[in-house]
C-alpha cells in the first residue's frame, strides 16, 4: 500500500484527488501541506477517515519517513520546486498538468528524476478515461480509416473560482491553453497515437483574464498527417466534445473528456449505421493513482512518464510562441 503526500492541497484535492483516494485499492493519503496551515489543519479533520498528518513545509511532506510518493497539486510556477524536492528526498513523484511554466523547466525535472533514478509521472488522468481508452482503441482498430481531421474543445467558467492563482501569471502557466488545452492536446495525442510537429494559435484577452488569456484556439499539425483543432475557453458552462474525422467515418463524443456522468461515444463509418456506446470516467482519478502505486511497487510501466508532459509543455510553448510572433510555430522535439 502506497503512501501518498499531496503537495499543494487545495480545490482541485478536495473535488477530484480525495475522491479518487477513497476509490483507489493500492494507495492511500499519508500527508500533505498546504499554504494556509488552518485550511491544512481543516482537511485533515475533514478526511478523517484517512491515517492523514498536515505537514508544516514542503520540505518536512517530502521527508517524511511514513510517505513513499509525492503528488505534487500546487500552483504551476511551484511545480519545478517541489518536483525537485520530492526527488532530492527519492521519492517517486506524480506532478500535476501542465508540468511546469515552460519546457526547460519540465527538462531540469526529467534530467534530475532520471539523474536520481526515481519515478517521475504526469497526472494527466484522462488517458484514464474509459471513453479516451475506447477511442484510442476504435481509432487503432481502424474503424473510421486514417484519421483526417480532429476537434477537441475545453470550456468552463472561473468567474468566481476559488481558484483565484488561475489568472495570475506569477503563478499559472497561462490561461486555458496551459490549463486545460494541455489536457486535449495530451488526450489527441494519445488516442492518435502520433505527436504534434506544429501549431498557430490565436487568443483573446480582457480585464479580468489580465496577461493570461481567457479564450484561445490552436490549430495542430500532427506528424502522420491529421489536422487538428483545439479550442478553450474561461467564459462558457462546461463542455468537452471530442471528435474525430477519418477517411472512412466519425468518431466522438459531446461530452468525452467529463468524469461527471455518462458518456455517449459514437461511431459512424461512412454509409453504415451509428454505432452508440454509454461509458463512464467515475474511476478515473482512482486508476491513475492506483497506476502509479504499481509502478512503483511492481515496476509496472506508468501510462504518463515524465517526457510524455515535456512533450506536451513544447506544445504549449509553441503555441504561446505563435500568439506572440502571429506566424506558425514548430515544436521542438525533446533532446
Amino acid at each position: 500500500m502506497i503512501r501518498y503526500g499531496i503537495l499543494g492541497f487545495g480545490l482541485h484535492a478536495v473535488r477530484r484527488l480525495m475522491p479518487g483516494f477513497e476509490q483507489a485499492k493500492q494507495c492511500t493519503v499519508a500527508g500533505l501541506w498546504r499554504r494556509d496551515p488552518e485550511k491544512a489543519q481543516q482537511a485533515v479533520r475533514d478526511y478523517g477517515r484517512f491515517p492523514i498528518r498536515a505537514y508544516d513545509s514542503p520540505q518536512a511532506l517530502c521527508s517524511a519517513p511514513d510517505v513513499d510518493a509525492i503528488f505534487v497539486a500546487s500552483p504551476d510556477a511551484l511545480h519545478l520546486p517541489h518536483v525537485l524536492m520530492a526527488v532530492q528526498n527519492r521519492k517517486p513523484v506524480l506532478c500535476e498538468k501542465p508540468m511546469a511554466m515552460n519546457s526547460a523547466e519540465c527538462e531540469q525535472m526529467v534530467d534530475a528524476a532520471e539523474r536520481a533514478g526515481v519515478l517521475l509521472g504526469i497526472a494527466h488522468n484522462f488517458r484514464f478515461n474509459r471513453s479516451v481508452n475506447r477511442l484510442r482503441d476504435i481509432m487503432a482498430a481502424g474503424k473510421i480509416g486514417k484519421p483526417v481531421l480532429a476537434r477537441s474543445e475545453f470550456h468552463y467558467d472561473t468567474r468566481g473560482s476559488a481558484r483565484t492563482w488561475i489568472s495570475d501569471a506569477s503563478l499559472a502557466c497561462g490561461g486555458p491553453i496551459g490549463d486545460v488545452a494541455v489536457h486535449c492536446i495530451d488526450t489527441l495525442r494519445y488516442i492518435l497515437q502520433d505527436d504534434i510537429v506544429s501549431v498557430y494559435a490565436r487568443a483573446l484577452y480582457d480585464q479580468q483574464s489580465g496577461t493570461v488569456e481567457y479564450a484561445a484556439t490552436l490549430l495542430l499539425e500532427f506528424q502522420k498527417g491529421t489536422i487538428s483543432t483545439v479550442a478553450v475557453s474561461t467564459r462558457a458552462d462546461y463542455r468537452s466534445p471530442l471528435w474525430i474525422t477519418g477517411d472512412a467515418g466519425l468518431l466522438g463524443a459531446e461530452d468525452a473528456l467529463t468524469v461527471e456522468h455518462p458518456i455517449q461515444l459514437i461511431c459512424k463509418p461512412i454509409n453504415a449505421h451509428s454505432v452508440s456506446e454509454e461509458v463512464s470516467n467515475d474511476t478515473a482519478y482512482a486508476e491513475q493513482v492506483d497506476e502509479f502505486a504499481l509502478s512503483i511497487e511492481q515496476g509496472i510501466p506508468f501510462r504518463v512518464p515524465g517526457i510524455e508532459g515535456l512533450k506536451n509543455q513544447r506544445v504549449l510553448d509553441a503555441a504561446y510562441r505563435s500568439i506572440r510572433t502571429r506566424n506558425r510555430e514548430l515544436v521542438r522535439s525533446p533532446k
